[in-house]
Order: C-alpha cells, then structure tokens, then sequence
C-alpha cells in the first residue's frame, strides 16, 4: 500500500472512497474485456476490504453512540454490494449483465458514500460528535488494512460475506 497520512479513522474511509470512485470511472473508460475485468476486480478487493474495516472496526465502535438506524442501514447496504461483488467476481465482461452488475454496484456505492459523508446529518458527521479516540480506531484499521492487503497478495480474499440479509432460499 502507497504511504498515506490519515489525520483519523474518517480520513481514511474517505480516501477509500475517492479510490473506488476513480476505479469506477477507469472501468466506464475501459475498452478490452480484459481491461474491464481487472479494473473491476480491483473495485471488488477494495470495497472487500472497505466493508470489513468498517463492519469489523468503525460501525462496532459507535453502536449506541449514532444513531442505530444510520448503523443498520449502513450494513444492509452493504450485504447488498457483497451480493453484486460476489456475482462479479465469480463471472467476466462476457457474462450477462456483467456490465450492469457494475454499473449498479457504483450507483449503490455513490448513495452508500453520500449517507456516510453528507454534511450535517450523515454517519460521519454523527461520529465526530461523539467520544471515539478517531486516532485510536485510525491505527486498529491501518493495522487490519495491511492484513487483508497481505492476504489478497498472497492468497486472495474469500467471497464477501453478507450479514444483515438472508440469502437463503424461503
């Protein structure tokens, strides 16, 4: 990973935002499907590992402290890019609908971003009201970022495992 310097754990979470978007517009510009395919697998190991630093690390940390609802819609948000990441991940720019899991998984991400960084009312804003030693969280999730970056390098990381949503069959 590129030497950064995050003021705190927000920072961070924001910077991985920037570059996800960056990578959904790379993706929009690509040509080859094999262009296409590795931009877009790119875009699945980060938001991966931007879900579990957040669903292991961030959102644990100011339960009780935001409000429950902005939490649990943050969760179910994600459960749902996990399902397109997965089905991306597990097909390529041949496959059906390819194209338009993308360009779907960027539009849920660009709402997932605006709840989280809307001034005034949203998750972030919400957080720095709060008690949270944002430095302190900063470290524990650098610390896992690295983690995970090590095992996509070395092995890959496992499908996205959803939480709040039941994908079993009714």
């Amino acid at each position: 990973m590129a030497e950064h310097i995050f003021t705190d754990a927000i920072a961070l979470l924001k910077a991985d935002h920037r570059t996800v978007e960056d990578l959904f517009e790379k993706f929009d510009g690509a040509k080859s499907g094999d262009r296409k395919k590795a931009i877009a697998h790119q875009v699945c190991v980060e938001l991966k590992i931007h879900t579990m630093l957040e669903e292991e690390i961030f959102y644990p940390a100011f339960r009780g402290k935001i409000e429950d609802d902005t939490l649990d819609e943050a969760y179910v948000e994600h459960d749902g890019a996990k399902v397109l990441i997965n089905d991306i991940e597990a097909s390529g720019p041949d496959a059906d609908f390819y194209n338009a899991k993308v360009t779907v998984l960027s539009e849920e991400i660009k709402h997932h971003v605006h709840e989280e960084e809307a001034q005034g009312e949203g998750m972030f804003a919400q957080c720095r009201k709060t008690d949270v030693d944002l430095v302190a969280l900063l470290d524990e999730m650098l610390a896992r970022k690295e983690e995970l970056l090590a095992q996509d390098k070395a092995e890959g990381l496992p499908p996205a495992k959803p939480h709040a949503v039941n994908l079993q069959p009714a």
